[in-house]
């Protein structure tokens, strides 16, 4: 072979060899975009909002034979009557005549049927003057003009409509042009958008203190849900962040979704338990239980994605759906806390010899999967010995819910300024609910105190 003709050979075969190692590029990469194309949020980590609404729904269950509606036999539903005086206003209605004979009709009812309407009042606004006077001394000619009363604001809305405004804003996502709307169209208040953004402003001076409480808080609580999702801050991509505890909510929107955000909600000193799905930001707390209602989407994804992950998600999601079902007994008080843990502990060894197997099959995602439930094994069962531990992280993702469709309405905030109102709303909002508190009343307490200069109230006295 001449030096020329071995040259080209050696060529070819670099190009020969090039080609292969594209071609396996290729189809890893082929095979990564597919598994992405059947992501959905029935078998992946995906947000529920991420779904298009005419997407192709889950297969429906077979009908039950039973009408719509309510069935025989369910509670009745209905508003309560409020106690006779407690009402506005008590009509007495008595029959004249007989309906049969026509005969004149007396006395009274000891038990009549009572109906009560509901009805809004004319909506108006209450307006106060305060006429300052300017008066001059007789000594020495200075003129002194009387104060505002402690409490007054300096503007021209007060406590409650500031507090009104903001949770329109904030609680019915509403725009700022549709909150001034609202209020000078049905209050008849007189309003512009950019009288909204001063109600925005002093609502989150109001509230701060009351934040501030509960970040100081959070590193001492028991037991904390964290999640997070996406957002918008002024164009840049922000995360919008979320702990969940027994007695409060929190509330975070930063510029980036690493570890150090939770390392700064936390604190160095967290000793409590974590609830999340498995995003690397949360790993380095040992006491973390790892969401069982990710698992699950996670396995139904390894069923989807068909070969030996099909038999191996099967495996997986039967030992998920075991696990809930006990849960869920317990949860209705069919069966005991000590019964829930004996048959939930009977579900470890299936669920060990499962992730064996599935760490030595021949499917990728499996394995990588499978792996990573072997090494936090630990994690998932948490909840058994610790009251205050679920077993899933559905109180972060339930607190998100609100957030989620304000985001997708609003596209994020516009400023960092904004950003805090929006934390510190939803915050207080979540809170409030949480401890059956009506947040337009403490809204406006703290919006008053802030007026006055006096301390605002706490959102963890009611916790």
């Amino acid at each position: 072979m001449t030096p020329a003709v071995r040259a080209f050979v050696e060529v070819l075969l670099a190009r020969i060899s090039q080609l292969e190692t594209d071609m396996v590029l290729l189809k890893a990469e082929n095979a990564r975009l597919k598994a992405q194309l059947g992501k959905t949020p029935q078998n992946s980590s995906l947000p529920p909002s991420t779904q298009h609404p005419h997407a192709k729904p889950k297969p429906r269950p077979k009908p039950s034979g039973r009408k719509p509606g309510g069935q025989p036999g369910h509670a009745k539903c209905q508003r309560p009557l409020l106690p006779s005086e407690e009402c506005d206003h008590v009509e007495v209605l008595k029959p004249t005549h007989c309906r049969g004979c026509g005969e004149s009709l007396c006395g009274d009812d000891t038990a009549p049927l009572r109906h009560q309407v509901w009805e809004l009042p004319v909506i108006k606004p209450l307006v106060t003057e305060y006429q300052r006077h300017r008066l001059e001394c007789p000594c020495c000619g200075t003129a002194t003009t009387a104060v505002l009363p402690s409490g007054v604001p300096s503007g021209q809305t007060g406590p409650r409509l500031v507090a009104f405004a903001a949770l329109l804003m904030a609680y019915f996502r509403q725009s700022k042009r549709r909150t001034a709307e609202f209020v000078e169209t049905l209050l008849g208040a007189p309003c512009s958008t950019g009288l909204t953004i001063k109600h925005q402003t002093i609502a989150t001076e109001a509230l701060n203190s009351c934040y501030e409480e509960l970040k100081e808080a959070l590193p001492e609580v028991e037991a904390a849900n964290l999640d997070e999702t996406g957002s918008k801050e002024a164009g840049q991509r922000a995360w919008l962040w979320v702990a969940v505890t027994t007695g409060f909510t929190l509330f975070a929107v930063r510029l980036t979704r690493a570890g150090s955000v939770v390392r700064e909600l936390l604190g160095e000193k967290f000793a409590g338990f974590l609830t999340t799905d498995r995003y690397g930001a949360y790993n380095g707390y040992s006491k973390r239980q790892i969401c069982w209602a990710h698992l699950l989407r996670d396995f139904e994804g390894l069923i989807d994605q068909g070969k030996a992950g099909k038999r191996i998600g099967r495996r997986l999601k039967n030992v998920a759906g075991d696990l809930f079902r006990h849960w869920d007994r317990y949860r209705g008080g069919t069966i005991t806390r000590g019964t829930m843990r004996h048959n939930i502990h009977g579900l470890m060894w299936p669920m060990w010899e499962v992730l064996e197997d599935g760490m030595h099959c021949r499917h990728a995602p499996t394995v990588t999967l499978c792996c990573d439930l072997f090494d936090r094994f630990d994690e998932m069962w948490m909840f058994l010995d610790h009251p205050d531990v679920e077993p899933t992280n559905n109180a972060a993702e339930r607190a998100l819910r609100h957030a989620v469709i304000w985001r997708k309405l609003s596209f994020g905030t516009q400023s960092a300024a904004g950003s805090r109102f929006v934390e510190t709303m939803l915050s207080v909002i979540e809170t409030c609910r949480q401890q059956d508190r009506p947040v337009l009343e403490f809204v406006t307490q703290a919006v008053t105190a802030h007026f006055a200069n006096r301390p605002t109230p706490s959102l963890l006295h009611g916790a």
